[in-house]
């Protein structure tokens, strides 16, 4: 069940261009104790980071956890940006010089806020659940952009294992946050409709 006070705000909508630009969407979700900063990766400069998240009243060392989606350094590059945040990827959690292990599929970072492992753009993909009184959304990469394209993924590891994690997540989810793009609604929220 998930709190009002569970909240999920796009500090910068992710963008692919022609000439190689290139930016990850990045995330803030705020949940109970957890602050959670979603793929911080490239942005035509740290402050497209920053000052969103100054805005929404938080400053870097408040982040608690920076979440990956994967590897790619247009979802990782600005990582250090936040000095104090435990990092979660696929298979671990990272805390200064600590490697730590996590229970993988469904590990919770915060009371409505879980990792899927979603592989398919990558063979290490995940993607994070978060429960809001608004629905269920998904900060994800297994769509590039909000319009759902390219539905063939042009850098697929496996497209196969990409339209099964799709199909998972549009199952459960009311909000898709894509890698590089606004949100779109699966759906509406079941809490909305009642």
């Amino acid at each position: 069940m998930s709190d009002d006070r569970t909240t999920v705000h796009v500090l910068h909508e992710g963008y692919v261009r022609e000439g190689g630009r290139v930016a990850g969407t990045v995330v803030l979700v705020r949940d109970g104790p957890a602050t959670i900063v979603v793929d911080p990766g490239m942005v035509a400069d740290r402050r497209l980071i920053l000052e969103p998240l100054a805005a929404h009243g938080v400053q870097a060392a408040a982040v608690t956890h920076v979440f990956l989606s994967h590897h790619h350094p247009d979802h990782t590059v600005n990582i250090a940006l936040f000095p104090e945040a435990e990092v979660v990827d696929f298979w671990a959690r990272y805390r200064g010089d600590l490697w730590l292990d996590h229970e993988g599929d469904g590990h919770r970072l915060s009371p409505n806020s879980e990792l899927w492992l979603t592989p398919g753009h990558t063979e290490e993909d995940a993607s994070l659940i978060v429960r809001t009184a608004d629905g269920v959304h998904a900060m994800t990469h297994l769509w590039w952009l909000g319009d759902r394209t390219p539905k063939i993924d042009p850098l697929a590891w496996d497209q196969a294992a990409l339209e099964r994690s799709r199909a998972r997540l549009l199952e459960a989810v009311d909000v898709v946050v894509p890698g590089h793009g606004r949100p779109f609604r699966v759906r509406e929220s079941k809490t909305a409709s009642r």
